[in-house]
C-alpha cells in the first residue's frame, strides 16, 4: 500500500511540474535556453527610452492593444499583406509606435539564441522595462514563456480594444470578457499618467458632445479651454496633447489627482467617476505607494490574457512576419 501511495504521489508531482514546465508562464523562462536574454531587452529598451522619452508610453499601450486581441501573442507586430489586413492598421493602432526598437531587440536575440525567444515576451518585457527606466528598477514582474500567435485581423483590432469613447458599462464589459474587473479597469486606466493624446479621439468632448455644438458638461471648463487652443476643430486628426498635464514624461500617480479635477481628456477616462465602485478606487489610488503596488498586480493579470504556451503557436523569426 504505502508503495502504491508513494508511486502515486511521484507520479502526480512529476505531472504537475510537466504541466507548469509545459503550459504556464514562470520566472526566468529563458534561464537555461537564453540566459542573458531578460538583460538584453533591458539594455536595448533603456538605451532607447535614454534618447527618446516618448518610447516608455508607447511600448505600454503597444502591449495592451495586444493583449485585448487574441491575448498576449505579439499579433500586434504582424504586417499587413496582399491577402490579410493586420491589427498593425487597425484605427486604434495607428498611432502605436515603437516597433523598430522591438525589432532591434529580436534581431540582438536572434543573434544570441536564434528561435528561442518570442516576440510576445519581447513586448511584454519592453513595456516594463521601458516605464520602468526612470526608476532604473523593474515595476512590476514579468512572467515569461508567451508564444506568438499567427493570426491578425484588423477587424478584430477595431472591435476588441477599448475606444477612449466608451462610457462605464462598455470599459466593464470590454476588461470582463479579458477576465480583469473593474479593479484592473480604474488601475490599468493610470498607464494615461503618461503619454499623449490625438485631438480626434476626444474633440468631440469640446466641440459637439451631445450633436449640439456643445462641450462635454463633465469636463473641467479651464481645462476645455485649454485643449481648444491645442485642437482647433473636430476635424484636426494630427495635433497631440498631453494626457496627464505637467506630468506628461512622469509615470507616477498623477493621473488620478487630475481626474478628480475633472480633467481625464478622455470620455473613458470621466467615466470611471460615472461608477461609485470605480470611483472609490480611484480615491484609493491617490496615495501613491499604493497605486504602484496595484499597477505591478494589474499589469501581471492583464500580460497573462490568453497566451500561447508550450507548443501553441510559433516563436517568430522575425517579429513582423509569421514564419
Amino acid at each position: 500500500m504505502k508503495g502504491s501511495l508513494s508511486f502515486f504521489l511521484i507520479s502526480l508531482v512529476a505531472l504537475l511540474l510537466g504541466a507548469c514546465r509545459g503550459g504556464e508562464l514562470r520566472k526566468k523562462f529563458y534561464e537555461e535556453t537564453c540566459p542573458e536574454a531578460e538583460d538584453i531587452v533591458q539594455k536595448i529598451i533603456w538605451k532607447n527610452v535614454a534618447l527618446n522619452s516618448t518610447l516608455p508610453a508607447k511600448f505600454l499601450r503597444m502591449h495592451f492593444h495586444d493583449c485585448f486581441v487574441r491575448g498576449c501573442d505579439a499579433s500586434v507586430l504582424i504586417d499587413s499583406t496582399a491577402s490579410n489586413s493586420a491589427e498593425k492598421d487597425s484605427i486604434p493602432n495607428l498611432t502605436v509606435g515603437g516597433f523598430d526598437v522591438i525589432e532591434e531587440v529580436k534581431t540582438e536575440l536572434e543573434k544570441k539564441c536564434p528561435g528561442i525567444v518570442s516576440c510576445a515576451d519581447i513586448v511584454a518585457l519592453a513595456a516594463r522595462d521601458a516605464v520602468s527606466f526612470q526608476f532604473k528598477k523593474p515595476l512590476w514582474e514579468v512572467l515569461t514563456g508567451r508564444r506568438d500567435g499567427r493570426i491578425s485581423l484588423v477587424s478584430e483590432a477595431n472591435s476588441q480594444i477599448p475606444s477612449p469613447s466608451f462610457n462605464f458599462s462598455q470599459l466593464k464589459q470590454s476588461f470582463a470578457s479579458k477576465g480583469l474587473t473593474v479593479h484592473d479597469l480604474v488601475v490599468l486606466s493610470g498607464g494615461h499618467t503618461i503619454g499623449v493624446g490625438h485631438c480626434n479621439f476626444f474633440s468631440r468632448r469640446l466641440y459637439n458632445f451631445t450633436g449640439k455644438g456643445d462641450a462635454d458638461p463633465s469636463l473641467d471648463s479651464t481645462y476645455a479651454a485649454f485643449l481648444r487652443t491645442k485642437c482647433g476643430s473636430l476635424s484636426d486628426n494630427t495635433t497631440i496633447v498631453e494626457m496627464d498635464p505637467g506630468s506628461g514624461m512622469q509615470f507616477d500617480n498623477n493621473y488620478y489627482k487630475i481626474l478628480r479635477q475633472n480633467k481625464g481628456m478622455f470620455q473613458s477616462d470621466a467615466a470611471l467617476l460615472t461608477n461609485k465602485g470605480a470611483s472609490n478606487i480611484v480615491d484609493e489610488l491617490l496615495d501613491p505607494a499604493k497605486f504602484f503596488t496595484e499597477f505591478a498586480q494589474s499589469m501581471e493579470r492583464m500580460g497573462a490574457i490568453g497566451v500561447l504556451t508550450g507548443t501553441s503557436g510559433e516563436i517568430r523569426k522575425k517579429c513582423n512576419v509569421i514564419n
